[in-house]
């Protein structure tokens, strides 16, 4: 436990500039939450209403959080209560309705929540993968702009934007990962929608609210596939870094190698490391306890599965 917490701080230290003002500052103890959506409907494993796909959960726990799961169908009074307690929000993928459903519900309550209180200069940071990415382009637009796009199940490089490797989210990354993003085909997508430039270029709420970091193309439509807001610790990225080290299934798109894995590790760590300038907490440990994703137990779904293992929730 000790060398787990000397490394995170030794790494907090160099994302945020000095060993002083990290021991300051940052939370070594952060709690993300992630949230569940609706079951897939041909999900021979599904259990209860919702899911979880427990890569997120290792994805985050692999950068030195803890995770929470925030269930669909609660109140609004039960999501404040619970956005007061946990450092962070992760919307993941999936392949859900990002209008109408409890997903949707519940992840425009939490993004108001942090909008208002960033705005009040309490920091949380929420980051979108896949359908979480495009569920925040719809939150923040208040319209579904997305286009079809030939992207289901490949694997791209990045093309960086003017200024990239100095945003927020990519200033901090190694110059080898940088080059392997950039040159290697090594970022997972498993989306047929996409934010094309087009259409965030021509929507004034996108385009105050987002900075591109990287854009990808099918061959015909160039989309967004990194952004991350101006004036909010929001991020989002339409390719899978949570796929390289933690899901199996032989499949186009997926990736293991090395410098797949490094970049993956690297996305988490600066989430979490953001998560650590969040302060919120648990009134008491028992309710911390009884909030963790610690108390569930991931199904196996086999090796065919696209996702490996998920929690289900009632």
């Amino acid at each position: 436990m000790y060398r787990q917490v000397l490394v995170l701080a030794v790494f907090a230290a160099f994302l945020c500039g000095s060993p002083a003002s990290c021991a300051r500052n940052l939370n070594y103890r952060p709690i993300i939450g992630i949230l569940a959506q609706e079951n897939l409907e041909d999900d021979p494993h599904a259990q209860g209403s919702s899911y979880i796909a427990a890569s997120y959960v290792k994805h985050l726990e692999s950068a030195g959080a803890r995770v929470v799961p925030i269930h669909i169908n609660r109140t609004e009074e039960e999501y404040e209560k619970l956005f007061n307690a946990i450092n962070g929000l992760l919307l993941p993928g999936g392949n859900v309705d990002i209008e109408k459903s409890q997903f949707t519900r519940a992840a425009k309550i939490f993004y108001e929540l942090a909008i208002k209180a960033n705005d009040a200069s309490d920091y949380f940071p929420i980051w979108g993968t896949c359908q979480g990415f495009q569920q925040l382009t719809v939150l923040t637009s208040n319209k579904n702009l997305l286009t079809l796009t030939d992207t289901k199940a490949v694997a791209l490089p990045l093309t960086f934007s003017p200024g990239a490797q100095n945003s927020r989210l990519l200033k901090k990354f190694p110059k080898d990962v940088l080059q392997s993003l950039a040159e290697e085909n090594i970022t997972s997508n498993f989306h047929s929608w996409s934010l094309s430039m087009q259409n965030y270029s021509s929507n004034a709420k996108l385009k105050r609210f987002y900075r591109v970091l990287t854009t990808n193309t099918d061959g015909k439509m160039e989309f967004i596939s990194t952004m991350e807001a101006y004036r909010y610790p929001f991020y989002a990225v339409q390719w899978h870094p949570e796929k390289s080290p933690f899901e199996w299934i032989e499949k186009a798109g997926m990736v293991h190698t090395l410098s797949a894995i490094k970049a993956t590790f690297y996305t988490a760590y600066f989430f979490v490391s953001e998560a650590m300038k969040n302060h919120h907490r648990f009134s008491s440990q028992s309710e911390e306890e009884k909030a963790l994703i610690y108390n569930h137990q991931p199904i196996f779904n086999g090796l065919n599965s696209i996702f490996l293992q998920n929690y289900y929730f009632e």
